[in-house]
């Protein structure tokens, strides 16, 4: 009998879901949001993609030196360093972005350059502090047996700890880039553009619609970005040491 009911509950969550986004969809056209949403597409559309390079921009440089510093940091030799370093990215981390943007801004000027430098610094801390404390955690007794082995120190790192840390590591690159999604709307207070312009813009101008032009793809953006994060990292970490396989 629970094999039959399975189904039939599975049927009616589904079902339950298709109602709800056409309740929700039928109010938003009622309510005249979605027709308003369209007639922003254009604008949509351009500040989007300026959204989208941001992100990939400031991001990607995040992730491809955060991870190596943080592999560096919980090296033998730099121990000493990280246990500095980590302390400094604790303190660093409560730093309001906003103050972020306009310390950058102070340095490099209005424009894309001071935008995607904040939020890189933004994007850095966890993922450093992240793969530091992925490492510290793999267990002793797995290091002590690749030793046993006669791995190298190298061939410890790749087949040993980056495997049983990679769970850890990208949960990191996950919470930097929901920070980084909702991050570059401030940007546009620096001249950074993106879908914040949209968002300031109707604030100003007291206009709910194009607020929401802006703040709907915004949100959009960011569950997608931490989808295919999520799939990424359902994906490529080995299946015996991973938690959600």
């Amino acid at each position: 009998m629970a094999d039959g009911v399975r189904p039939m509950l599975m049927r009616l969550r589904r079902n339950g879901v298709h109602v709800g986004v056409f309740l929700l969809g039928a109010w938003a056209w009622a309510g005249g949001l979605l027709p308003g949403l369209l007639e922003q597409w254009d604008d949509i559309a351009f500040l989007g993609w300026q959204h989208v390079e941001l992100v990939a921009l400031s991001g990607g440089a995040a992730i491809l030196v955060g991870v190596p510093l943080g592999i560096l940091f919980t090296r033998p030799r730099f121990r000493r360093a990280g246990d500095i370093a980590l302390q400094v990215l604790n303190v660093g981390a409560t730093i309001p972005t906003l103050a972020v943007l306009a310390l950058s801004m102070g340095l490099l000027g209005i424009g894309n350059g001071s935008a995607i430098f904040a939020l890189f610094v933004a994007s850095l801390l966890p993922i450093v502090a992240n793969t530091m404390a992925g490492l510290r955690a793999v267990p002793p007794p797995l290091l002590e047996a690749a030793r046993g082995m006669g791995l190298s120190t190298r061939h410890t790192l790749f087949q040993v700890e980056l495997p049983n840390s990679l769970f850890v590591i990208y949960t990191g690159i996950r919470t930097a880039l929901a920070i980084n999604v909702g991050t570059v709307p401030l940007a546009f207070l620096i001249g950074g553009g993106g879908l914040g312009e949209l968002i300031f813009t109707g604030i100003a101008l007291n206009e709910l619609g194009i607020m929401l032009a802006g703040a709907i793809p915004t949100a959009l953006l960011a569950v997608l970005v931490d989808f295919i994060m999520a799939q990424l990292q359902f994906w490529t970490i080995p299946r015996g040491v991973n938690p959600l396989r």
